[in-house]
Protein backbone atom coordinates (compact mmCIF):
# COMPACT_ATOMS: atom_id res chain seq x y z
CA UNK A 1 0.00 0.00 0.00
CA UNK A 2 0.93 3.66 -0.33
CA UNK A 3 0.97 5.06 3.20
CA UNK A 4 1.24 8.71 4.15
CA UNK A 5 2.49 9.41 7.67
CA UNK A 6 1.13 12.65 9.11
CA UNK A 7 3.37 13.19 12.13
CA UNK A 8 7.05 12.56 12.77
CA UNK A 9 7.03 11.84 16.52
CA UNK A 10 7.59 8.48 18.20
CA UNK A 11 4.40 6.79 17.01
CA UNK A 12 4.49 8.12 13.46
CA UNK A 13 8.21 7.49 13.11
CA UNK A 14 8.11 3.93 14.42
CA UNK A 15 4.98 2.81 12.62
CA UNK A 16 6.16 4.41 9.38
CA UNK A 17 9.47 2.58 9.69
CA UNK A 18 7.73 -0.74 10.32
CA UNK A 19 5.35 -0.24 7.40
CA UNK A 20 8.30 0.50 5.09
CA UNK A 21 10.15 -2.59 6.29
CA UNK A 22 6.98 -4.61 5.74
CA UNK A 23 7.13 -3.64 2.06
CA UNK A 24 4.79 -0.64 1.79
CA UNK A 25 5.51 2.70 0.10
CA UNK A 26 5.81 5.26 2.90
CA UNK A 27 6.00 9.06 2.91
CA UNK A 28 7.04 10.66 6.20
CA UNK A 29 5.70 14.18 6.66
CA UNK A 30 4.95 17.02 9.06
CA UNK A 31 8.02 18.16 10.94
CA UNK A 32 9.77 21.50 11.50
CA UNK A 33 12.93 19.76 10.32
CA UNK A 34 13.18 18.37 6.80
CA UNK A 35 16.42 16.70 7.88
CA UNK A 36 14.47 14.72 10.50
CA UNK A 37 12.04 13.43 7.89
CA UNK A 38 14.90 12.49 5.57
CA UNK A 39 16.64 10.65 8.40
CA UNK A 40 13.45 8.74 9.20
CA UNK A 41 13.18 7.74 5.55
CA UNK A 42 16.81 6.60 5.38
CA UNK A 43 16.53 4.56 8.55
CA UNK A 44 13.27 2.99 7.42
CA UNK A 45 14.77 1.85 4.13
CA UNK A 46 12.71 0.22 1.43
CA UNK A 47 10.58 2.67 -0.51
CA UNK A 48 10.33 5.29 2.23
CA UNK A 49 10.84 8.97 1.51
CA UNK A 50 10.31 12.39 3.05
CA UNK A 51 7.66 14.82 1.87
CA UNK A 52 5.05 17.41 2.78
CA UNK A 53 1.62 16.47 4.17
CA UNK A 54 0.15 17.20 0.73
CA UNK A 55 2.67 14.86 -0.88
CA UNK A 56 1.96 12.22 1.77
CA UNK A 57 -1.76 12.44 1.09
CA UNK A 58 -1.53 12.45 -2.70
CA UNK A 59 -2.30 8.98 -4.12
CA UNK A 60 -2.15 7.47 -0.62
CA UNK A 61 -4.19 4.34 0.05
CA UNK A 62 -4.16 5.19 3.74
CA UNK A 63 -2.97 8.01 5.99
CA UNK A 64 -1.70 7.53 9.52
CA UNK A 65 -2.56 10.51 11.74
CA UNK A 66 0.00 10.70 14.54
CA UNK A 67 0.17 14.31 15.70
CA UNK A 68 -0.72 16.04 18.94
CA UNK A 69 -4.38 17.00 19.07
CA UNK A 70 -3.47 20.70 19.04
CA UNK A 71 -1.92 20.23 15.57
CA UNK A 72 -4.68 18.19 13.95
CA UNK A 73 -6.35 21.15 12.19
CA UNK A 74 -3.01 22.38 10.88
CA UNK A 75 -1.89 19.04 9.46
CA UNK A 76 -5.30 18.40 7.89
CA UNK A 77 -5.17 21.81 6.21
CA UNK A 78 -1.69 21.11 4.85
CA UNK A 79 -2.69 17.65 3.65
CA UNK A 80 -5.37 19.15 1.41
CA UNK A 81 -8.31 17.26 -0.10
CA UNK A 82 -8.89 14.06 1.88
CA UNK A 83 -12.17 13.01 0.28
CA UNK A 84 -12.39 9.23 0.10
CA UNK A 85 -9.14 8.73 2.01
CA UNK A 86 -8.73 6.13 4.72
CA UNK A 87 -7.34 7.80 7.84
CA UNK A 88 -6.04 5.61 10.65
CA UNK A 89 -5.84 7.79 13.75
CA UNK A 90 -3.65 6.94 16.72
CA UNK A 91 -3.86 10.45 18.21
CA UNK A 92 -5.60 11.02 21.52
CA UNK A 93 -7.46 14.33 22.05
CA UNK A 94 -5.12 15.59 24.79
CA UNK A 95 -4.88 19.07 26.28
CA UNK A 96 -1.77 21.24 25.91
CA UNK A 97 -0.11 19.77 29.01
CA UNK A 98 -0.99 16.16 28.11
CA UNK A 99 -2.72 15.65 31.45
CA UNK A 100 -6.32 15.01 30.37
CA UNK A 101 -8.61 14.38 27.44
CA UNK A 102 -10.38 17.39 25.98
CA UNK A 103 -13.03 15.18 24.40
CA UNK A 104 -14.53 12.25 26.30
CA UNK A 105 -17.67 10.45 27.49
CA UNK A 106 -20.25 11.62 24.93
CA UNK A 107 -17.78 11.66 22.04
CA UNK A 108 -14.15 10.92 21.19
CA UNK A 109 -11.25 12.40 19.31
CA UNK A 110 -11.81 9.89 16.51
CA UNK A 111 -15.44 10.94 16.11
CA UNK A 112 -14.45 14.61 16.16
CA UNK A 113 -11.84 13.89 13.49
CA UNK A 114 -14.48 12.19 11.35
CA UNK A 115 -16.56 15.37 11.52
CA UNK A 116 -13.57 17.46 10.45
CA UNK A 117 -13.12 15.31 7.34
CA UNK A 118 -16.67 14.04 6.69
CA UNK A 119 -15.86 12.57 3.28
CA UNK A 120 -12.88 10.56 4.57
CA UNK A 121 -13.08 7.19 6.35
CA UNK A 122 -11.66 7.31 9.87
CA UNK A 123 -10.51 4.25 11.79
CA UNK A 124 -9.16 4.43 15.33
CA UNK A 125 -6.20 2.09 15.92
CA UNK A 126 -2.79 1.81 17.57
CA UNK A 127 -3.57 4.42 20.23
CA UNK A 128 -3.84 1.68 22.87
CA UNK A 129 -0.26 0.56 22.16
CA UNK A 130 2.81 2.16 23.81
CA UNK A 131 5.22 3.12 21.04
CA UNK A 132 8.05 1.48 23.03
CA UNK A 133 6.82 -2.03 22.20
CA UNK A 134 6.26 -1.62 18.45
CA UNK A 135 9.70 -2.68 17.21
CA UNK A 136 9.89 -5.70 19.54
CA UNK A 137 6.46 -6.90 18.41
CA UNK A 138 7.45 -6.51 14.76
CA UNK A 139 10.77 -8.29 15.29
CA UNK A 140 9.09 -11.24 17.01
CA UNK A 141 6.32 -11.41 14.42
CA UNK A 142 5.39 -14.98 13.58
CA UNK A 143 7.34 -16.49 16.47
CA UNK A 144 4.33 -17.32 18.64
CA UNK A 145 1.05 -15.97 19.98
CA UNK A 146 0.53 -12.42 18.79
CA UNK A 147 -0.62 -9.65 21.15
CA UNK A 148 -3.91 -8.10 20.10
CA UNK A 149 -4.86 -4.55 19.16
CA UNK A 150 -8.42 -3.28 18.97
CA UNK A 151 -9.61 -0.98 16.22
CA UNK A 152 -12.97 0.61 15.42
CA UNK A 153 -14.59 2.44 12.54
CA UNK A 154 -17.74 2.80 10.48
CA UNK A 155 -16.48 1.89 7.00
CA UNK A 156 -15.88 -1.80 6.28
CA UNK A 157 -13.25 -1.26 3.56
CA UNK A 158 -11.33 1.22 5.70
CA UNK A 159 -11.38 -1.19 8.62
CA UNK A 160 -10.00 -3.94 6.38
CA UNK A 161 -7.07 -1.69 5.49
CA UNK A 162 -6.44 -0.91 9.17
CA UNK A 163 -6.60 -4.59 10.08
CA UNK A 164 -3.95 -5.37 7.45
CA UNK A 165 -1.62 -2.70 8.85
CA UNK A 166 -2.14 -3.99 12.39
CA UNK A 167 -1.29 -7.51 11.25
CA UNK A 168 1.78 -6.24 9.36
CA UNK A 169 3.15 -4.81 12.60
CA UNK A 170 2.69 -8.20 14.27
CA UNK A 171 -0.52 -7.78 16.25
CA UNK A 172 -3.77 -9.69 16.08
CA UNK A 173 -6.39 -7.17 14.87
CA UNK A 174 -9.60 -7.16 16.92
CA UNK A 175 -12.60 -5.37 15.44
CA UNK A 176 -14.23 -3.54 18.37
CA UNK A 177 -17.15 -2.20 16.34
CA UNK A 178 -18.23 1.26 15.15
CA UNK A 179 -16.20 4.43 15.59
CA UNK A 180 -18.15 5.45 18.69
CA UNK A 181 -16.35 2.65 20.57
CA UNK A 182 -13.40 5.07 20.67
CA UNK A 183 -15.30 6.77 23.52
CA UNK A 184 -14.22 3.83 25.64
CA UNK A 185 -10.81 2.99 24.18
CA UNK A 186 -9.43 6.54 24.39
CA UNK A 187 -10.01 7.00 28.15
CA UNK A 188 -8.65 3.49 28.72
CA UNK A 189 -5.52 4.39 26.76
CA UNK A 190 -4.97 7.47 28.90
CA UNK A 191 -5.44 5.45 32.08
CA UNK A 192 -2.86 2.86 31.07
CA UNK A 193 -0.40 5.57 30.02
CA UNK A 194 -0.78 7.36 33.35
CA UNK A 195 -0.25 4.13 35.28
CA UNK A 196 2.78 3.26 33.21
CA UNK A 197 4.56 6.60 33.30
CA UNK A 198 3.57 8.30 36.55
CA UNK A 199 5.08 7.23 39.87
CA UNK A 200 7.57 4.55 40.88
CA UNK A 201 5.03 1.73 40.81
CA UNK A 202 3.39 2.75 37.55
CA UNK A 203 4.83 0.10 35.22
CA UNK A 204 3.93 -2.75 37.59
CA UNK A 205 0.36 -1.47 37.90
CA UNK A 206 -0.02 -1.05 34.15
CA UNK A 207 0.98 -4.62 33.43
CA UNK A 208 -0.77 -6.36 36.29
CA UNK A 209 -3.56 -7.57 33.97
CA UNK A 210 -1.05 -9.54 31.94
CA UNK A 211 0.66 -10.75 35.10
CA UNK A 212 -2.59 -12.07 36.59
CA UNK A 213 -3.37 -13.88 33.34
CA UNK A 214 0.03 -15.57 33.33
CA UNK A 215 -0.31 -16.58 36.98
CA UNK A 216 -3.79 -17.97 36.36
CA UNK A 217 -2.52 -20.09 33.49
CA UNK A 218 0.37 -21.37 35.61
CA UNK A 219 -2.01 -22.45 38.37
Amino acid sequence: MRIGILGSGLMGGKLGTIFARAGHDVVFSYSHSKAKLEKLARNAGGRARAGTPAEAAKDADVLLLAVHWSRVDDVLKKAGNLNGKVIVSCSLPMNATDTSLVIANKSSGSEKLAKKVPKAHVVSAFNTVPSEVLFSVFESKGSGTRPSVVYCGDNAKAKKVAAQLIADVGFEPIDAGPLRIARYTEPFTLLVAQLAYEGDRGPAMAYRFEWFEEREQAE
